[in-house]
């Protein structure tokens, strides 16, 4: 029988595979390069399906939907299942993979909004998985030393290997064979690098596996167009994205075109990721230059009352003392917190890459790392190494109610810290790293990621992100009016009625304050 005319198209797209997958499980990520560029490392892999009518072969164009800007490109190792695989151990998860080749996950990023992770529509668009054009033979290769590139328009923009991966290739079989068989002809597409960017119509994108100096894929060659279509409203959500999708879709605000942002990051997202994962947050809202200078300008007992004025009184984390009393801590929290020691749960969570080095690993520039102890000053819960990681990653500082080890050298960091004292035992004599940016107590008060932090000799408060301004704009005004009667204290007047000022007194500073602006 002659084949039909769609037989014949829809093979095509599957021209560089052993047959059409029945499964494409893509990871969210796994590349260090790509967690340090997004500021959070994930504990464990966690993963989306692509469909099977989304692959497409090399020299294929596909199309960025009409109303749409974010088409990202991300070069990636595909690995194609040959034997099928079912809970098979790390040891013997390599023999089940027959074929690695080049694949592209393309993304559109002006649809994360409401696949919370799923990518199922951003990232299942027919021809957003080109996959080619060659099949290099898995039994004859070293799979940590796979090589892959992403060019575009000519110019290289992706240059990783799979020795660079925090999830090595075989860990990911041998994980998804848990859950479900892996079948013949099973693709899993195992993560980006860092450099992953946008493509416009016009553009042209290359991806390449290889072994340096062996075998390789060939170049997988996708040209993106203008597509005339667009969404339907009434069926579904729209596009939509914001200057924190640009940014991570480019890669850079520079890249994306945005102008420099004084706060670091931007606003806040509240669209999903691409490379949304558990339990790592996706960060937490900066503090602008100019918010930054006026926490850091008004005492931590200001602030104290005017939280105090509306309502919130269980700010304060209690037991805590400076490292370095004259610094001061002003940042956004990033959070990690320790449970009660447990031999068998030290054994499984407390080596290894685990919540605490996680934690410090992701803290950016302007973060306080803040560590829930239970108060439990019988161990250190970080010592120097830390706390020059945290300094290099440029952390505003570490708030803790656990001990510090080696506190003479975490000191000479210079780094502003806050401790409940010193202890020379490590992690294990009380303490196992449990999670990290989840919402944890500290010295009893209640720390959410992106929650402002703010200590001094005083001790430290938490500020809910959402009334930051309001609070430090009116304990600086607090701070005026209270320099003010301090003023007409010391020329010899009674505090009653002057301190709080009565309706006369009022009266005369606002007159004062009004001269002065005049």
């Amino acid at each position: 029988m002659q084949e039909s005319t769609a037989d014949a198209a829809s093979d095509a797209r599957f021209r560089a595979l052993p047959t059409r997958p029945g499964k494409i499980v893509a990871i969210h990520l796994s590349y260090a390069s790509r967690a340090d560029q997004r500021g959070r490392r994930p504990q464990h892999p966690s993963y989306f399906f692509k469909p099977s009518s989304s692959v497409a072969p090399s020299g294929a164009t596909i199309e960025r939907p009409a109303g749409t800007e974010l088409l990202a490109f991300e070069g990636e190792i595909a690995l194609v299942i040959d034997t099928p695989a079912r809970r098979v151990s790390l040891a013997e998860a390599w023999s089940h993979v027959g074929w690695v080749t080049a694949a592209n996950d393309f993304g559109l990023y002006d649809l994360r909004a409401n696949d919370k992770g799923s990518n199922v529509r951003s990232k299942g668009g027919d021809g957003y998985t080109p996959i080619g054009p060659g099949l290099i033979d898995a039994r004859t290769i070293d799979p940590t030393a796979l090589r892959v590139r992403t060019w575009l328009n000519g110019e290289i923009a992706q240059d990783d290997s799979s020795a660079g991966m925090i999830f090595p290739l075989a860990q990911l079989v041998a994980d998804l064979s848990q859950h479900f068989t892996l079948e013949p002809g099973d693709v899993i597409l195992t993560g980006t690098p860092a450099g992953s960017s946008v493509a416009v119509p016009g553009d042209v994108v290359e991806v390449e596996v290889d072994v340096p100096g062996g075998p390789s894929s060939g170049r997988l060659v996708t040209t993106v167009a203008q597509g005339a279509a667009g969404f339907d409203g009434d069926l579904g959500s729209l596009p939509a994205v914001d200057d924190v999708q640009r940014t991570e879709a480019w890669g850079s605000r520079e890249a994306a075109g945005l102008p420099a942002d004084a706060s670091g990051s931007g606003e806040q997202s509240t669209t999903g990721g691409s490379d949304a994962e558990s339990p790592v947050s996706a960060g937490s809202p900066a503090l602008s230059s100019e918010l930054r200078a006026k926490l850091e300008s008004v005492p931590v007992a200001g602030l104290s009352g005017q939280l105090r004025k509306r309502g919130l009184n269980n700010v304060h984390i209690d037991g805590v003392r400076p490292l370095h009393p004259e610094a001061k801590l002003v940042g956004t929290a990033r959070t990690l917190r320790f449970v009660p020691n447990r031999e068998d749960l030290f054994t499984s969570h407390g080596g290894g890459y685990n919540a605490q080095k996680r934690a410090f690993d992701a803290v950016g520039e302007g973060e306080v790392i803040v560590i829930e102890a239970r108060g439990e000053a019988g161990s250190g819960t970080l010592g120097d190494v830390l706390a020059i990681r945290a300094h290099a990653r440029g952390a505003a500082g570490i708030v803790t109610d656990g001990g510090v080890r080696d506190a003479a050298a975490v000191t000479a960091v210079g780094l502003p810290i806050f401790t409940v004292g010193a202890h020379p035992a490590v992690l294990g004599r009380k303490h196992v790293p449990w999670d990290v940016d989840a919402t944890i107590a500290c010295g009893g008060a209640t720390v959410q990621p992106g929650d402002v932090i703010v200590g001094d000799a005083d001790g430290v408060i938490v500020i809910p992100a959402g009334i930051v301004e309001e609070v430090v704009d009116a304990a600086i005004a607090q701070e005026d009016e209270d320099a003010w009667i301090a003023q007409r204290v010391a020329e010899g007047h009674p505090v009653d009625g002057l301190f709080p000022l009565n309706a006369e007194w009022r009266a005369r500073y606002d007159a004062d304050r009004k001269g002065k602006a005049t």
